[in-house]
Parts: structure tokens; sequence; C-alpha cells
């Protein structure tokens, strides 16, 4: 969880707090990372006002562990493609993937750490990225699906991705690496207030 250094005391009314307990952030917050890592360019996008929360760290462990097995599948195809047919060209396309794969390997670890979400008044705002900085804010009133998936290895440590579909394709977001508990909160708390502002209550 993050909060801006700086920021001012809010009127309840107009603060997060308004949609999200301190029983929310409890679940919300459990197992994730407790600071938003930025870019050190002073043209950054800005964290703003508001509680930021984080992805689980052992999402960290299950891409580390996806993106090695990648590795390791393709080192060792190419080593038995060599020995079995004695030429070395397909260490051409090995060598791009092993490459990719182990620039993602280093960088895995800070960029997850990029990732957050804030609940507001009326919309959720998810911020990602260190190099490419993305930052899309969603209406509750426009949210249509939400939507969570794992796989097996995310089941394995617990944690789930949390989709949310709106009309327009370009404002979606997907939120990876949230526990499990987190994911089902999170999805209850937002058709409950997607339902809530389609009503006009």
């Amino acid at each position: 969880m993050t909060t801006p250094q700086g920021t001012p005391p809010q009127d309840p009314s107009e603060s997060e707090a308004r949609s999200v307990d301190d029983a929310d952030r409890t679940v919300l917050d459990d197992a994730t990372y407790d600071r938003i890592l930025e870019p050190r360019s002073s043209r950054r996008l800005p964290l703003g006002d508001g509680t930021w929360h984080q992805l689980a760290r052992a999402y960290v462990r299950v891409q580390l562990i996806s993106q090695g097995a990648v590795f390791v599948l393709v080192l060792a195809a190419a080593v038995i493609a060599q020995i079995i047919t004695g030429v070395q060209w397909q260490w051409i396309p090995a060598g791009i993937i092993l490459l990719i794969t182990a620039v993602g390997l280093f960088i895995t670890p800070r960029q997850a750490r990029s990732f957050g979400y804030q609940l507001r008044r009326d919309d959720l705002v998810f911020r990602r990225g260190i190099l490419w900085q993305r930052v899309v804010a969603v209406p509750y009133g426009r949210m249509q699906l939400v939507d969570i998936t794992h796989g097996p290895l995310d089941r394995g440590f617990g944690i789930a991705q949390l989709k949310l579909v709106t009309a327009a394709a370009s404002t979606g977001v997907t939120i990876p690496g949230l526990t499990q508990e987190a994911a089902e909160h999170l999805r209850d708390t937002l058709v409950a207030v997607a339902e809530t502002r389609r009503t006009g209550l």
C-alpha cells in the first residue's frame, strides 16, 4: 500500500475511505508490496493523492518460475537439436528467445512493483510501467463485467488476475497478481458499486 508523502488530510466525504474501509484495506494489502516504484525522471506521471494498493509478492515468484521454465526448455531444445542433427542454425531463434527471456527475468521484480490501483469515489485508477507508463481511470458506472482468472501455477501460489471489461475496449483493465482473497473481495466491491452507479443511487 502506498500513500504519497505530503498528502494533505482529506474530508472523509471526499476520500477513498468512503469506498474502502479499514477491513477492506487489510484484505487488499495483505502479502503485497508496500511501495510503488516510480521512474526517476522528474517528468514521470505523478502518483497523486490517495492510497495505492499493489500486487501480491507471490506474483513475482510465479513470473520468475514461468519465464525460467521457458528459458530452460528453449535451451534444452536447442542443445538436443544440435546433438541429434549436428546443425547450429537453431541457435539463432533460440538465442533471440533466450535473450528476451533473460531480460524479462531481470526486469520482472522491478516491473511488478510499478503496478498499482486506487479506488476513488467515482472510478478505479490503474497504473503500470517504468519506461512506458500507463495510467487509466475506469468509471464504476461503465463497468460491464468483472472477471477473475488464474492458471494452475497461480492457484499454487494463491494469486489471480482481475479483468475489468467496459463498453470501450481501450479503457478495459487487467490487474494481475492479486491474492485470491483480494481478487474476490475487489470483484464483489466493484460489482456492488457499479450497480449502484448504474441505478443512480
